[in-house]
């Protein structure tokens, strides 16, 4: 099985995704023996040293998810909507997965054609790092995702309150019954509300090699431990 078919037949289940945002991410990377089932390019961060990513993509040894993020939504290096699209564009080739927000998908058209003549996945992604949306809002933002037939829709919001958590994870079993869902939160109660989403099947959960950059992220290891657990319980 390619990996890239092995990418396919994981999408419905709780996969755990390494970021790969520094190059110090980079070189954990293609350290690791125990793979994660997907790594992340977050090429937008990664900007310096894209070069050195590009040669170090066949050690990696794992399928590919690439995102340039878009500047109001965490992206680094400010970049322009042109410049984002490039990045994407020269990585999609080794990609399984694409990355877009929905404020860029439509914009981003041409790429997301790309992606579908190439058999790339498209992740459409909404993130609210400021708060806990309503939950009439994320329901609008799953409707109009839904346009662009994603393969998957994700969600990173703030999560500061156990109700915040609780409301996110109301969303998460609506929003799965209509597409593959992969959600999280950011904030004091981020990391309680990653543990329950993987719990509660979240298709991709991402997970940090070296250092978290923003509150409530889990490591690649804990993650590993946490999906362990789940398995256990199941049984």
């Amino acid at each position: 099985m390619t990996a890239r078919n092995a990418a396919k037949a994981r999408r419905f289940r709780p996969a755990l995704v390494g970021v790969i945002a520094t190059r110090a991410d980079l070189l954990r990377a293609v350290r690791l023996r125990q793979l994660p089932d997907f790594f992340e390019l977050r090429l937008d961060a990664l900007l310096p040293i894209l070069a050195e990513v590009e040669s170090s993509i066949p050690q990696l040894r794992a399928p590919l998810v690439i995102t340039a993020r878009h500047p109001r939504e965490g992206g680094k290096n400010s970049l322009s909507p042109v410049r984002r699209g490039e990045l994407l564009q020269r990585f999609l080739p080794f990609a399984n997965f694409v990355d877009v927000e929905l404020r860029s998908a439509r914009q981003f058209a041409p790429l997301l054609r790309a992606a579908r003549e190439h058999a790339v996945g498209l992740i459409i992604s909404v993130h609210a790092f400021d708060r806990m949306p309503s939950q009439r809002w994320l329901k609008g933002q799953l409707t109009t995702a839904l346009r662009f037939r994603p393969r998957m829709f994700k969600l990173a919001v703030r999560n500061d309150t156990p109700n915040d958590v609780l409301r996110l994870l109301a969303f998460y079993t609506e929003a799965s019954k209509r597409v593959p869902t992969a959600a999280m939160g950011i904030g004091k109660c981020g990391r309680s509300a990653r543990i329950a989403l993987l719990h509660h099947g979240s298709a991709h959960n991402y997970g940090y090699l070296v250092e978290p950059q923003l509150s409530g992220q889990i490591s690649l290891v804990s993650l590993r431990r946490i999906r362990r657990k789940r398995k256990t319980d199941r049984i």
